[in-house]
């Protein structure tokens, strides 16, 4: 059901009309005929919203809406008034109204706007549950979110701490894929151990083949001393390989060898060392799909991706938006020594709105920003940055009655493909697969609207 609904009416047969209507639309109503039953019900029930007409005997719609505003704050209300009465909707709207509409009217229209309250209702009781705490049982480490994936993922990740299993970690920047790394080392056996992470996109071949493996004095112009590589520094802890998807070729066949053998050899060096590590690897590159075009040895993907965990992009992860925005915003408050203690929920709106292509490691952006601007103790949109703050939601599919706006079947296509690779990072892969079609046909179709890497 769509949620609960009072209706307030002094014309009986009027209410009866509404009330089947909203029964048919997925609702729960409730309707009463007069303002001050319908502040007794309020006053006692739990409803979602009430919809009230403005003229009505005894107490008015606009009394009715100021009352409501203090007796009950969190409680929506959309007003019917007459067409026309711009001046009176304006009132109702100052009085605390949430929305209005006007007569003549079909359910329909009445159901638009209700469910828009009813969803604004739930924003608002979310958001003051997140300004109380954010509940420490919906985290693994410092990874947090109570969605299904991230419940999911935090299952699987006790079940594999305290193993040795090497995992491969996906997902986009900014996704926190080396929390996942860190919580599994944190909570495992090796915790006790050293926690080493090297980005392998960050260094040219040279040496990154040096800080991995180690060398010897002598072994090239600069090798003053000779250095224990990376595999051996972990010993007894985890060694993390972060972007393993942009490993060159030559140093992809010298990693094979040491997981194989569980020995390195130094650069410039005679003999081999052993290593006792954990290695856990990400990247936001399709590895599958690498290895389909010989970009990645495949021996080597499924040396290191025994175990895959999937991070999921934040714009999949619902009301984890508002959870980890609370979280960052109460940190930096606390840091900065400034009063901030939550969101308003229009700003929350807007949070949930933008598709953050940067992922978690945006939005922690976002939120120290909107508390560096903030003048007030909770953050409006004024203090979001300008590209959240501007964002305007579209939709694949083109919703208008209007045959100019409407688009041919083949551009529907397009519109779809290229939300679902955004949707999933650009792995081509899973796309393909959340399409029902193989790869080969996904690339035809991409190269046929030269579309290209999609934005994200």
């Amino acid at each position: 059901m769509k949620g609960n609904v009072l209706i307030v009416d002094d014309d009986e047969s009027l209410c009866t009309l509404l009330a089947e209507g909203l029964s048919l639309q997925g609702f729960t109503p409730s309707w009463v005929t007069s303002a001050a039953a319908a502040l007794a019900r309020a006053e006692a029930e739990d409803f979602d919203v009430l919809v009230t007409d403005l003229n009505m005997r005894g107490m008015s719609g606009i009394e009715l809406c100021e009352r409501l505003a203090v007796l009950r704050p969190d409680l929506p209300t959309v007003v019917i008034t007459a067409f026309g009465s711009l001046d009176t909707a304006v009132a109702a709207i100052r009085a605390g109204a949430y929305d209005f509409v006007t007569k003549p009217f079909d359910v329909e229209a009445v159901a638009i706007a209700l469910d828009r309250a009813v969803r604004h209702h739930a924003l608002k009781v979310e958001v003051r549950r997140l300004r109380r705490a954010v509940d420490p049982s919906q985290s693994f480490h410092d990874l947090l979110g109570q969605s299904a994936s991230m419940r999911e993922l935090y299952v699987r990740l006790g079940r594999l701490a305290d193993s040795d299993v090497t995992v491969l970690v996906t997902g986009e920047s900014g996704t926190g894929k080396e929390l996942v790394a860190r919580a599994l080392h944190q909570k495992g056996r090796r915790s006790n151990g050293p926690f080493v992470a090297i980005n392998c996109a960050a260094m040219p071949e040279n040496l990154l083949e040096s800080e991995l493996f180690g060398h010897q004095k002598g072994a090239f112009t600069d090798a003053r001393a000779s250095r224990v590589g990376l595999f051996v520094q972990s010993s007894g802890g985890t060694l993390f390989l972060d972007e393993v998807g942009d490993m060159p070729a030559a140093l992809q066949t010298k990693l094979l060898r040491a997981l194989e053998e569980r020995v390195v050899r130094p650069v410039g060096g005679d003999r081999e060392i052993p290593f006792d590590c954990r290695l856990v690897a990400a990247t936001h590159r399709d590895l599958e799909g690498m290895v389909e075009d010989g970009k990645f040895r495949q021996d080597l993907f499924y040396r290191i991706a025994v175990v895959q965990l999937a991070m999921p992009p934040l714009r999949a992860r619902g009301n984890d938006v508002l959870v980890l925005a609370q979280h960052f915003l109460e940190r930096f408050a606390a840091t900065s020594g400034r009063p901030v203690r939550g969101l308003t929920t229009a700003a929350a709106e807007k949070l949930l709105e933008y598709p953050w292509p940067g992922n978690v490691r945006e939005l922690r952006n976002a939120m120290e920003h909107a508390v560096a601007l903030s003048e007030l103790d909770l953050v409006g949109i004024e203090a979001l940055p300008e590209r959240v703050r501007n964002h305007r939601r579209s939709d694949v599919l083109v919703a208008s009655q209007d045959p100019s706006e409407l688009v041919p079947l083949d551009e529907v296509e397009r519109r779809y493909i290229l939300r679902v690779l955004e949707a999933v990072g650009g792995n081509k892969t899973t796309a393909a697969e959340v399409l029902g079609v193989d790869r080969k046909t996904l690339y035809r179709k991409l190269e046929r609207w030269n579309a290209g890497e999609p934005k994200g």
